[in-house]
């Protein structure tokens, strides 16, 4: 989860939103179906690999939106690649009434794709029915970069919907991404978590680790691991380098990739892996088997945000108390002063789109327009007033018997089977966690602690929201984009396969050929406009995942 990440717009929150009628107010729209009374089905792809909905039909929670707005939705939760998964539907065109998914990366290249072929509906001519989708793409609300690059970027017209963009400067969540190893195992090879600082640090540890031969349900305890895919594995790469576009010290910018460094990077990775310090199957293993390991306490240092891993070793810490993973570090940081913020590229986590084969387009906007209201944001998040929570001093405050409820909940069954937590969070308009609602209400006194203690740890210095330009927006507006992003696609695709190389000979010679195809399939040209664009602008220098 990438980012990634931003400017930031005041919140006002209206006096009718405890009397329930502030949809109505908001949006200027009322209630209900199409004026027949019947109740439309939309189909939602929410476009994250591994997400999932309720177990029942209908949510309590989706109950009061299909009164609401006249809408019930079907969701569809992608199982594998996002970026395969977006193609797919465009390459088929069975495409869903509603689609949202990651503002970033391969899956935001083809939404832009499909605007510039007038495949989406263009909702420049309705947002202002529709005021609480407006404020989605209102230029104050959207990083500047994202803004030139997806969503003002086609003369006048707007397909895309920026969601979960936080609100206020208060809503930007950090999800304290880094390297956490199990308490119990760093006391057991006698290493203060807090001392690992370098990259040789985190390797001496992992060696330690795998010397000491720990067993967990019969099988050896791995010392290094991650989720699904991969993810989030590579985050070392910021003790090589401080961003993918770094100065080549003449003024003039160069992708990483292109780089020594980058040869660094891939080669200590190669070296974890060919010394059985990093799991073998971390960049082809499903969600469910890397969620098992853990739970079978068989992994000892894990890269990721903190949420995905108290999540995902809660049921073993609860059976092994002390066991649980704290942050190692923090870590180097290449190029960066000590005493410097943790530089976060915050964002918006999805962009959402409508199709024009849509089946029903007003529908379509109702629905969207209703989430994004205060009072729809506060459903999605919270739940129902007067049943989940109550309003206290103007702030949310969870029912004591359904804090109860979802706190001994472990597999988060209990909570999506209300609505909470499912794919109505992505698309319920501008993050306002903290700013409108009481930040995670749900969250155990444990958790806030953790996480409490991972932000002193991890974040000393404080953290800064980058607005700065990313040359990696920049590039694909050049004229050798087109023959030139099939080359760039497949660098991730190369680093795993050198990592997995029989040599650091082999490794390099995987690297260094698609560098030359990189070179002939335009390149240098694609960087002399990303230099020419760029003339005069702050440029990002440094980045980490948040």
């Amino acid at each position: 989860m990438t980012k990634k990440r931003l400017k930031f717009a005041s919140i006002l929150l209206a006096a009718t939103l405890a009397s329930g009628s502030l949809y109505g107010c908001s949006s200027g729209s009322s209630s209900g179906g199409d004026g027949d009374g019947k109740v439309v089905t939309l189909k939602v792809l929410h476009n994250w690999n591994g997400s999932t909905g309720a177990d029942v039909d209908m949510t309590p929670i989706e109950k009061v939106i299909e009164e609401k707005t006249g809408v019930r939705v079907e969701w569809e939760y992608t199982k594998g690649s996002e970026v395969e998964k977006v193609n797919q539907i465009f390459t088929t065109q069975d495409l869903p009434d509603i689609y949202t998914g990651p503002a970033w990366g391969g899956e935001l290249d083809s939404i832009i794709k499909a605007a510039k072929e007038d495949q989406l509906v263009d909702l420049s001519d309705k947002l202002d029915k529709y005021p609480n989708l407006a404020k989605l793409v209102a230029k104050e609300n959207v990083p500047p970069a994202l803004n030139e690059k997806a969503i003002d970027a086609y003369g006048g017209k707007k397909y895309l919907l920026l969601q979960n963009q936080p609100a206020t400067d208060k809503d930007g969540m950090d999800w304290l991404y880094g390297f956490y190893v199990r308490k119990d195992i760093a006391e057991k090879v006698g290493v203060d978590p807090q001392s690992v600082k370098t990259k040789e640090d985190l390797y001496q540890l992992m060696k330690k680790i795998k010397d000491v031969d720990l067993k967990a349900n019969g099988l050896p305890v791995i010392p290094f691991g991650g989720f699904h895919n991969g993810w989030a594995v590579g985050i070392g790469n910021t003790m090589f380098y401080p961003t993918d576009y770094n100065d080549k010290g003449d003024g003039t910018l160069e992708h990483v990739f292109m780089t020594k460094t980058y040869d660094d990077y891939t080669l200590y990775y190669r070296k974890l892996v060919s010394e059985g310090l990093l799991d073998n199957e971390a960049f082809t293993q499903t969600d469910p088997i890397a969620q098992e390991k853990i739970k079978q306490g068989r992994i000892a240092i894990l890269a990721a945000h903190y949420p995905a891993i108290l999540d995902a070793s809660k049921d073993f810490v609860k059976a092994n108390p002390g066991s649980d993973f704290v942050p190692l570090g923090p870590l180097e940081r290449a190029g960066a002063e000590p005493n410097r913020p943790a530089d976060l590229n915050i964002q918006g986590n999805n962009v959402t789109v409508i199709p024009k084969k849509s089946k029903n387009v007003d529908a379509a906007l109702r629905l969207l327009d209703f989430l994004a209201s205060d009072e729809g944001f506060l459903l999605t998040r919270y739940g129902i007033e007067g049943t989940h929570w109550e309003m206290k001093d103007g702030k949310p405050i969870a029912k004591q018997e359904w804090f109860d409820k979802f706190t001994q909940d472990t597999t988060n069954k209990v909570r999506k089977n209300e609505g909470i937590g499912i794919g109505f969070e992505s698309i319920s308009g501008r993050d306002q966690l903290n700013s409108l609602g009481n930040g995670d209400i749900w969250a155990d006194q444990e958790r806030n602690a953790a996480m409490d203690n991972a932000r002193k740890i991890l974040r000393p210095n404080g953290t800064q929201i980058i607005s700065a330009f990313s040359p990696g927006d920049v590039i694909t507006k050049s004229s050798q984009w087109e023959m030139l992003k099939p080359s760039m696609d497949k660098m991730g695709d190369a680093w795993k396969e050198a990592v997995y190389a029989k040599s650091d000979e082999a490794a390099l010679k995987i690297l260094n050929d698609l560098r030359e195809q990189i070179n002939k399939t335009g390149y240098p040209e694609a960087m002399q406009f990303v230099d020419e664009q760029l003339k005069g602008k702050e440029v990002m220098k440094f980045g980490m995942p948040n």
